[in-house]
């Protein structure tokens, strides 16, 4: 993975209209069977309603987009609990044939300030334990392993561990 910025893409927070293409990347990645808990992404229409409602609600979701067409995304959800609605989860991904050009990263760092200007000051993701590449650029950002969980993916009756690691931010890295 280079550290090549692809000044082509363009990084900018979800928008309704985007929930086709977002699918579309989405599934592209799942259906790689490696990066996603899922295989495959939800319906169009469950996709549409989720994009509406984050883009509703603020939510600190990303996509890149080159020449039309989304090649990636990012997000980071709150939870919802009282205790901890200052924690979000992490989820994203590039399409295969866009990686290794910065777009991971800079999707990562927009997407992270939004999160922040949202009052999420920890942030979590688990990911495939092999996936070394995501974790070497979640590491870049300042994330650090906090688990490894055994046995915390299985695709095609083989069993994967999952880093799990976070991020404190704003007033929780001060803590």
């Amino acid at each position: 993975m280079t550290d090549t910025a692809d000044p082509a893409v363009e990084i900018r927070p979800i928008q309704p209209a985007d929930a086709a293409g977002f699918r579309a990347c989405l599934d592209a990645v799942a259906r790689e069977r490696r990066y996603l808990a899922q295989v495959e992404a939800l319906p169009l229409e469950r996709i549409e309603g989720f994009v509406a409602q984050s883009v509703a609600d603020d939510a600190a979701q990303y996509v890149a987009v080159a020449d039309g067409v989304i090649v990636g995304w990012c997000d980071v959800f709150p939870h919802w609990a009282h205790a901890v609605q200052h924690v979000g989860t992490l989820g994203m991904g590039v399409r295969a044939d866009r990686r290794g050009r910065g777009i991971g990263e800079r999707l990562l760092r927009a997407t992270l300030a939004h999160a922040l200007k949202n009052g999420i000051f920890r942030v979590t993701l688990e990911a495939r334990a092999d996936n070394l590449h995501a974790i070497r650029l979640y590491e870049k950002l300042g994330f650090r392993h906090e688990a490894l969980a055994r046995c915390a993916l299985r695709f095609d009756g083989v069993f994967h561990d999952g880093v799990q690691m976070a991020l404190l931010q704003g007033p929780a890295a001060q803590a």
